[in-house]
């Protein structure tokens, strides 16, 4: 008799018990100011985009130019959004969107590349797989069309994450890769400006006054262009391609193709593409240190970007930006510039684009 009651009373215990699951389910439903908003999937997929952070002023675009630059930004993301939408995973997104910025003369990147000193153009570039944490990356290369697919290949196709140089133009003509003359990055509006550049530096030069010098490193480095993206799948990916600065020397090599600082991308946090003075964004390892906010320190994506663009960077003299996407699709566009071209669609297609900071994002 004393079995039976006891067996009676076990059953009406486990009956009535919920699972810790069951109970903050209840208590979320009950108490839905207790649940955390930054942890609920607001887009199955999302893509944002950047053409480069610097003194992107209103005044000195006309309206031909501004139309120009947004038609390109909403060509190129609408080419990743589509990818997506149709199930295709980040990282082809991520490429193929920045090949349309590649291509186009307007960027600081392929066709559009700036001059380095020796009046020839080098090319770096970056891609970041989230799921498997594989990364591709090229430097100083002058005869690769598209860097970010050569940088996608080093990653898919080599036991290397970076490449350089003769090495890296020699992995992309094995690869098939198109290989262009150096001449097609000729643009004559680059030419131009390096040519000022080189002008009024020798008129400083007697005094060895360094304050045009630096602020010419300043507005010089805007237009390099990187992708970030969320898939259907969860997975996230990054990747970034520049010409690197005006007027650079020694084969200067900045922060777009160093994984953690201008490319970086986690499938437990988020996916990040830096633009900016890439001295400083290699000393602050941005990419790597949002998404590391993130997961150490439990900060969201907006209060990790906002801490190291709006803090860390200005706090050892650097200025630029990044662009941002979490894994539950939450979607930023950080700057401390005067301007950033950038762009960003979510999974219903809706789509914003700009280029000066007081618009919204």
């Amino acid at each position: 008799m004393k079995n039976s009651i006891l067996i009676l009373l076990i059953l009406v215990l486990f009956s009535t018990c919920k699972s810790k699951e069951e109970l903050e389910a209840i208590s979320n439903k009950q108490h839905p100011e207790a649940v955390d908003s930054t942890k609920i999937m607001v887009n199955k997929f999302a893509i944002v985009i950047h053409g480069g952070a610097g003194t992107i002023l209103k005044k000195n675009m006309t309206i031909e130019e501004e139309t120009a630059y947004e038609d390109k930004l909403e060509e190129a993301i609408r080419v990743g959004h589509k990818i997506l939408s149709e199930g295709g995973s980040s990282l082809d997104a991520v490429e193929k969107t920045i090949t349309v910025l590649e291509d186009s003369p307007l960027f600081n990147a392929g066709k559009g590349a700036v001059f380095t000193n020796a009046e020839t153009n080098e090319l770096d570039a970056s891609i970041m797989d989230g799921k498997t944490l594989n990364a591709g990356a090229s430097a100083g290369t002058t005869t690769v069309k598209n860097p970010i697919t050569l940088a996608r290949s080093i990653m898919d196709n080599s036991p290397h994450v970076m490449l350089s140089g003769i090495g890296a133009e020699q992995f992309a003509t094995e690869k098939g890769l198109m290989m262009v003359d150096p001449s097609y990055f000729f643009t004559q509006s680059r030419m131009n400006t390096l040519k000022l550049i080189k002008k009024r530096e020798r008129q400083n030069a007697a005094t060895k006054e360094t304050a045009f010098y630096d602020a010419t490193i300043k507005n010089s480095k805007f237009g390099t262009v990187g992708c970030v993206a969320l898939d259907k799948n969860g997975n996230l990916a990054a990747g970034t391609s520049t010409g690197g600065m005006t007027n650079k020397r020694w084969g200067r090599i900045g922060d777009a193709p160093i994984i953690g600082a201008g490319t970086y991308a986690n499938n437990n946090t988020c996916a990040v593409s830096s633009t900016g003075w890439g001295e400083f964004f290699i000393r602050a390892m941005v990419a790597h240190d949002i998404s590391a906010l993130m997961d150490y320190k439990g900060l969201t994506l907006r209060e990790a970007a906002r801490e190291v663009i709006q803090t860390k960077v200005p706090d050892l003299g650097g200025d630029g930006g990044i662009i941002a996407v979490d894994k539950y699709g939450n979607m930023v566009m950080e700057f401390n510039t005067a301007g950033m071209y950038r762009a960003s669609m979510d999974q219903d297609g809706e789509l914003t684009v700009g280029i000066y900071k007081n618009e919204e994002d």
